[in-house]
C-alpha cells in the first residue's frame, strides 16, 4: 500500500446526509432574509453616522457623557445616528440621538450571553450574524465615529479602514474620539506598520482624532461641503458589491 493510499479519504460533499444539506440550505435563506429585511427597514436612514464603543463603559463616566453629547449634536444637525443597540457607549449614543431631532437606530446582535437592547431607539433591528450587521453599518454610514472600546469596536474600525484602503467602499470620515485612548495604537501604526512597509504613510490620513463634540460634527460637514450627502453612482455601485 502506498503512502497516498493511507491518507484519510475526504467525503464526497454530495453524500452528506439530506437533513444536514437541507439545514445548510435553509440557513442560507435565513442569511438572505436578514440582509433583505435590514436593507428595507433602513433604506430611509440617510444621512447616517455610525458610532461604536464599549458595552462596558458605565453610565456617568466621561466617555458615556461624551458619546451622548456627540450623538445629540449629530442628531440635532440632521443625521440619523446608529449604534450597536446595547449598553454602555451604545446606550449613550442612542440616548443622545433619541433626545435630539434625528432618528436613533440600534443594530443589535444575538449573542450566547444575550446583549440587552437599550430603550432609546426609534428603529431597532436585531441580527443573528455579525457579518450582516457589519455590512449594514458600512452601507448606511456617512461617517464613522469610534469611541474607546474593545475587540468589537476594533473589529468595526479595522473593517472600515480595510474597505476604504482597498477601494471596496467609498471614503468617509473615520473619527476616533479620545486622544489618550488611541495614542498607543496610532503610535504602533506609525512605528510598526508604516516603518515596516505594511501600510502606506498616507493610509494614516484616513483617520482623524477629535475630542470636541462640535468639531466632530464640523469635520463631517466639512468633508461633504462640496459634494453633498447623496452618494455618487460609482459609490452606490461599490456598496452593492461589498
Amino acid at each position: 500500500m502506498s503512502a497516498k493510499d493511507k491518507l484519510p479519504k475526504i467525503p464526497d460533499p454530495w453524500s452528506v446526509a439530506p437533513t444536514a444539506t437541507a439545514r445548510e440550505a435553509w440557513r442560507v435563506f435565513g442569511i438572505m432574509s436578514e440582509f433583505v429585511e435590514a436593507t428595507e427597514r433602513l433604506a430611509s436612514v440617510r444621512p447616517a453616522v455610525s458610532i461604536f464603543g464599549s458595552a462596558r463603559i458605565p453610565v456617568g463616566s466621561r466617555y458615556y457623557a461624551l458619546a451622548e453629547e456627540i450623538a445629540r449634536k449629530l442628531s440635532d444637525a440632521g443625521f440619523s445616528v446608529v449604534s450597536g443597540g446595547g449598553p454602555g457607549v451604545m446606550e449613550a449614543v442612542n440616548k443622545g440621538a433619541y433626545n435630539g431631532k434625528g432618528i436613533s437606530v440600534g443594530l443589535n446582535i444575538q449573542l450566547p450571553m444575550e446583549q440587552a437592547s437599550n430603550p432609546y431607539q426609534d428603529i431597532s433591528q436585531t441580527f443573528r450574524h455579525f457579518f450582516a450587521r457589519k455590512y449594514m453599518f458600512v452601507r448606511i454610514a456617512t461617517a464613522y465615529v469610534v469611541m474607546p472600546g474593545g475587540f468589537g469596536t476594533l473589529d468595526e474600525l479595522m473593517e472600515a479602514l480595510t474597505l476604504i484602503q482597498t477601494g471596496k467602499s467609498p471614503r468617509i470620515p473615520l473619527i476616533l474620539v479620545g486622544h489618550e485612548y488611541w495614542r498607543g495604537m496610532l503610535d504602533w501604526f506609525r512605528d510598526q506598520l508604516v516603518a515596516g512597509n505594511m501600510i502606506n504613510p498616507q493610509d494614516l490620513d484616513l483617520i482623524t482624532v477629535i475630542d470636541d463634540p462640535d468639531c466632530v460634527v464640523a469635520t463631517i460637514f466639512d468633508f461633504y461641503q462640496n459634494r453633498g450627502f447623496e452618494r455618487m453612482p460609482e459609490e452606490h455601485e461599490l456598496l452593492l458589491n461589498l
